[in-house]
Parts: structure tokens; C-alpha cells; sequence
């Protein structure tokens, strides 16, 4: 079983992503791992976005 490097992973959460430690702890590794940027994630530009929003468009509620 692969160990987590806890020093090294807090000095990421705590230092450089300047978490609380109630912020640090309440995360999940897979978390930790996006806002670390490790997931492979890339930032969202507008090409990225027209695709969401052409995914997920906005529904007018039907009130009638």
C-alpha cells in the first residue's frame, strides 16, 4: 500500500493553497488533487464554457 508524504501534502494545502486546517482536513484526496491543479484539470476559457453551456442549457421555468 502507497503511503501518503502527509508533510508534503499539507505544506501544499497549508502553504501554497493557504487553506485553514479545518479546510485542509475537510477535504478529500481527490480534491486536494484539483485545487492542487494534479488531476490533469485545465482552467476554463470560453471555448470551454460555450461547451458546457451548449450541454447544460438554462430552462425557463414553467409557471403555468
Amino acid at each position: 500500500m502507497k503511503r501518503f508524504d502527509w508533510p508534503a501534502l499539507m505544506r501544499l494545502g497549508l502553504g501554497q493553497l493557504r487553506l485553514l486546517p479545518d479546510q485542509f482536513w475537510a477535504l478529500t484526496p481527490a480534491e486536494l488533487a484539483l485545487m492542487a491543479g494534479l488531476d490533469g484539470a485545465r482552467a476554463m476559457d470560453r471555448s470551454g464554457l460555450a461547451e458546457l453551456m451548449a450541454m447544460y442549457p438554462d430552462k425557463e421555468e414553467d409557471n403555468g
